[in-house]
């Protein structure tokens, strides 16, 4: 089994996040279905306490170093406007 390594960033939580996740928390308390625009606001996933998932796939980029060394790396200046974390998470 072989470990794959991603990268992706978050807005912190704001006012229109703390209103998205407080829709998203009734329905799941409810048992009734998410409305689209609020799936859509977290990307099809569960909210996350660091804030919103951006995708900045235009800013890292997988790196290699000969035959030892690999990761990944990001260009702060091309993250998008309002990240401030990073998540490189490694799954199998």
């Amino acid at each position: 089994m072989g470990m794959g390594t991603h990268v992706e960033g978050f807005r912190p939580p704001d006012e229109d996040f703390n209103k998205m996740k407080a829709i998203y928390d009734a329905c799941k308390a409810a048992h009734v279905n998410i409305p689209d625009e609020v799936l859509d606001f977290f990307e099809g996933q569960a909210p996350d306490a660091n804030g919103v998932r951006v995708d900045i796939s235009k800013a890292a980029k997988e790196w290699k170093d000969g035959d030892s060394c690999m990761g990944i790396e990001v260009d702060v200046t091309k993250l998008p406007e309002g990240v401030k974390i990073i998540r490189f998470a490694n799954c199998w």
